[in-house]
């Protein structure tokens, strides 16, 4: 009887397994043990199946440092792994002197300190996997929590019942089985397991929706559990949709510059609201920081920022290094906040220098020389300019902008602040402070890489030698 009933549950979870592809044969996975019901019926059925599939398991226990009765859990532990004929692997942490450190919360530096330890155990051992014994109480318990602090679909998605992180899966075969099965499996099985009082102390909040609020919630629904974890399966499927939709736009809409993301507004307003808040999200989370980015709040000021219809300019700080800005209609997102480029001025001192590098903008000047003048593109507004060299006074100066800087702009009479010259061409505000000015020894600005050129030293059919310059990337 107590094999059959082994038998069975060891089936139920070899389909599953086979169903979501949680293991292939010869997989080496690291089970994470805490000596509770749930994690030791984890161990016996993944070594009921490991002499099946050909499976090498690995058990990892840690000592969280909390309780006298952690020490009687370790030793349970280790008694278990060696009947098995197991590795053991173990870990002892401080939890309480890390939550003075951190700052966090008992649970959440608990399991800072536990996945630190899976992880590092999987890496050792080279496993393809790490096993954890949450089942479908534990999925209705978290979809519930997140639910309560008005988490998105992806949080009401609940746990996964496989996905990866640092290169190593991590797997949940008990996620589809009831807390009551498998206690009833180490009952009738006889597997000694390890009670923690903790569970029942309800100053946790997982604890109090455990013991208080779903059996409240089971007086007006008795089968209040099955239907969070019908919901969790049924948003993991939209939400795995939407999120491929997002990368799709991403990978259409969003160009990457020196670690800067950006979009076209128009671009982006043509698209469906929830597409929207998707795209923000990805975008946030791509960029390096060491918080989560993608909150409702924040994901829905840059959004409604974007719909505005005055078009102005504007800058938001998302907060963790993250800063979004509105450059008339781009949208681009830093992983720090843009700030004014350093100064700096270098000198070409004759025209038989032919390159001056600028490594405060990662840029190169080239310089030339020709007997032919033009090559297709206005040289008032590309990257490169041509001057007559023989009316082109040297030492040229290259520096960067300067308030009040002005500049006679060919064609027009009369000068005009570079300020407004970029600002009227619509060049972005981050970006002016990227562009070199170039000056001659009397001071007067003879170009504006990519902008402008002045009337200085100007081509005309009586030049004879042509100087060219080019701005390029380093």
């Amino acid at each position: 009887m107590v094999e059959d009933r082994l038998r069975s549950f060891v089936q139920h979870i070899e389909k599953t397994a086979a169903d979501h592809k949680l293991w292939t044969s010869g997989d080496r996975i690291v089970v994470a043990v805490s000596g509770g019901p749930d994690s030791v019926a984890l161990l016996h059925v993944l070594h009921a199946i490991s002499t099946r599939q050909g499976l090498d398991l690995v058990c990892a226990h840690v000592h969280h440092g909390f309780r006298k009765e952690s020490d009687q859990e370790a030793e349970l532990v280790k008694q278990l792994a060696a009947g098995l004929d197991i590795p053991l692997e173990m870990a002892y942490f401080d939890i309480p002197s890390y939550m003075e450190e951190s700052g966090k919360g008992a649970q959440e530096a608990a399991r800072d300190k536990r996945y630190e330890f899976l992880f590092r155990t999987a890496h050792k051992y080279k496993a393809s996997s790490i096993a954890l014994a949450h089942h479908a109480d534990d999925q209705a318990e978290t979809v519930l929590m997140r639910l309560l602090r008005g988490s998105g679909p992806s949080g009401l998605a609940g746990m996964r019942m496989k996905r990866r992180e640092q290169q190593i899966g991590i797997i949940r075969p008990f996620l589809e089985r009831s807390k009551a099965e498998i206690v009833e499996l180490c009952d009738r099985c006889g597997f000694a397991y390890a009670v923690d009082n903790s569970n029942l102390q309800t100053k946790y909040r997982r604890n109090a929706i455990r013991l208080e609020v779903l059996p409240f919630l089971e007086t007006y629904h008795p089968h209040i559990s099955s239907s969070l974890n019908q919901l969790a399966e049924v948003i993991q499927q939209e939400d795995d949709f939407m999120e491929l939709e997002a990368r799709r736009v991403y990978q259409t809409l969003v160009r990457e510059n020196n670690g800067r993301l950006a979009f076209e507004a128009p671009s982006f307003l043509g698209l469906h609201v929830a597409l929207q808040r998707r795209l923000i999200k990805l975008i946030l989370n791509y960029l390096p920081s060491e918080q989560e980015n993608a909150d409702f709040s924040k994901i829905e000021s840059v959004r409604q920022g974007i719909l505005r219809k005055d078009r102005s300019n504007w800058r938001l700080d998302l907060g963790e290094g993250i800063t979004c800005v509105r450059e008339y209609d781009t949208i681009v997102f830093w992983p720090q906040p843009p700030s004014e480029q350093e100064q700096y001025i270098y000198t070409i001192d004759s025209p038989a220098i032919s390159e001056i590098r600028l490594p405060e903008i990662g840029k190169t000047l080239i310089i030339s020389h020709h007997k032919d003048r033009g090559r297709g593109r206005p040289s008032s507004e590309a990257a490169e300019a041509e001057f007559d060299a023989d009316r082109l006074a040297f030492p040229l100066t290259v520096r960067s902008r300067r308030p009040g800087d002005k500049m006679k702009i060919m064609g027009l009479n009369g000068t005009k602040k570079v300020k407004d010259i970029l600002i009227d061409e619509k060049i972005p505000p981050s970006e002016r402070s990227r562009i070199p000015i170039v000056c001659d020894p009397s001071g007067n600005i003879v170009w504006i890489p990519g902008v402008r050129r002045s009337i200085h030293a100007a081509v005309g059919q009586h030049t004879s030698r042509v100087l060219r310059m080019e701005l390029v990337e380093m």
